[in-house]
């Protein structure tokens, strides 16, 4: 069952990457061009947009690679390994950055007055759920780690 499950993950994964590369070369460009015909005061901000929309999405971009190699090592039945901990860790630092990424957007907007109301629920949203994701990485990182010497403690004793 868990080489089908890791099959389909990766699968999901490879759809995943084709869509928000898809997104990053045709749709942000778009949108930010309709967006800024629309409202020409602030279309200086079309450039500023695309580039944070294309680096937000090559964050979650990273983040899918990791989990693919996590996967990889799951499969390898080599999860509890010291090479485990440099994608957490990637991942944990990509979590951050779209946190600090989602902020500075934000103060961009605000500081142009093109704030709205659903504009700050969006970004305080997104600056919640990157902190708790992060959170949750942390902990499961902890649980790697305990299980990791675990592991080298039984292999110890057998």
């Amino acid at each position: 069952m868990q080489p089908r499950v890791t099959f389909l993950l990766k699968a999901l994964i490879a759809v995943m990457l084709l869509l928000l590369l898809t997104s990053q070369v045709v749709v942000i460009p778009e949108v930010a061009r309709i967006t800024a015909i629309r409202n020409p005061d602030v279309a200086h901000l079309e450039l500023p947009g695309i580039v944070g929309s294309v680096v937000f999405l090559l964050l979650i971009e990273v983040t899918l690679i990791c989990v693919w190699r996590l996967l990889s090592l799951v499969r390898a039945e080599r999860i509890f390994s010291p090479d485990a901990f440099r994608y957490v860790d990637v991942i944990l630092g990509a979590l951050i950055a779209a946190g600090v990424l989602i902020s500075a957007s934000y103060v961009v907007i605000l500081a142009n007055r093109a704030v709205s109301l659903q504009l700050t629920l969006l970004a305080v949203l997104g600056v919640v759920v990157s902190a708790a994701l992060a959170l949750l990485v942390v902990v499961l990182r902890g649980l790697l780690r305990k299980a990791l010497e675990l592991e080298q403690d039984l292999a110890e004793v057998v």
